[in-house]
């Protein structure tokens, strides 16, 4: 099975489109997902908030036995934080055929220090279980409106270009 390393905002971002549709399952049954520990920490962090991103981490930590965690050693020089840091560690490491992150600020930076592994985003993983996993177009734009009010991506590029792809 594909490798899929997964950061603590993609990992959020499964876990809180499982309202309606469990993407964290269709993720689960398509690649063995891998995350540092330090994403784990960041989940647990998150999961204290009384809001959807904290649902969402509940979400996931609820089906920590279902991933791959391992301890990795973090880059001092990494301009990021300690979980994308230790993703795109784990990533290249493993020779992981995809790292999953939605932090879309900084996606030049992380796609520039991934060696062989594809970056994508939740959007574009959607896309992707449309084709590959009998996920319906209609179904998936449904998770991404939800997606969008929920982590505020309303009027980000990449999530609107998965939308043009995912109507078609």
């Amino acid at each position: 099975m594909t490798e899929l390393v997964a950061d603590t905002s993609g990992l959020v971002s499964l876990g809180i489109a499982g309202q309606d549709i469990d993407l964290l399952s269709l993720c689960l049954e398509h690649y063995n997902v891998a995350v540092p520990e330090t994403v784990v920490e960041e989940l647990r962090e998150v999961a204290s908030y009384d809001d959807v991103h904290g649902d969402g981490a509940r979400r996931v930590l609820g089906r920590t036995d279902d991933l791959s965690v391992r301890a990795v050693d973090l880059d001092p020089e990494f301009p990021l934080d300690d979980g994308e840091n230790a993703a795109v560690t784990l990533a290249n490491e493993d020779d992981a055929a995809i790292l999953l992150c939605d932090e879309f600020n900084r996606l030049g930076l992380i796609h520039a220090s991934l060696a062989d592994t594809r970056l994508v985003t939740t959007p574009t993983l959607l896309s992707v279980f449309v084709r590959q996993a009998g996920l319906a177009s209609p179904d998936a734009l449904t998770l991404l409106d939800t997606l969008s009010e929920a982590r505020s991506w309303d009027t980000n590029s990449y999530v609107q270009r998965a939308r043009t792809l995912l109507a078609e």
